[in-house]
């Protein structure tokens, strides 16, 4: 799965878990997600790619008490099938790999 995931932990800052194989991940989740604003939830095509952004859906927090909010640069062919921020959960989020790995490094200090 071709991805560029972007969120933090309960101690750790955010950052990125997948890095869609660029060297720097930065720009193209900046070119896509630049223009979107602070929205909670989103799903919308930026070219041929789909920016996606949804609160944690376990609604864990960090430890100042902030929602842990979920982003992800989707590409194809997975991106012709996102439409929706629910495609994105189930496509992209609920896949094995994702949900889970979430689950095993967001309360350790350093995901790495």
């Amino acid at each position: 799965m071709n991805l560029i995931w972007a969120t933090r932990g309960r101690t750790w800052g955010h950052r990125f878990l997948l890095d869609g194989n660029y060297t720097d991940p930065l720009v193209i989740y900046d070119e896509v997600f630049a223009s979107l604003g602070d929205e909670w939830e989103v799903c919308t095509r930026v070219d041929e790619r789909v920016a996606l952004r949804f609160p944690d859906p376990l609604k864990r927090t960090d430890l100042s008490g902030r929602i842990i909010i979920q982003e992800f640069v989707i590409f194809a062919p997975l991106a012709e099938q996102v439409a929706t921020v629910a495609d994105g959960i189930q496509r992209v989020w609920e896949r094995p790999g994702i949900a889970d790995h979430y689950a095993d490094i967001y309360d350790l200090s350093d995901p790495s």
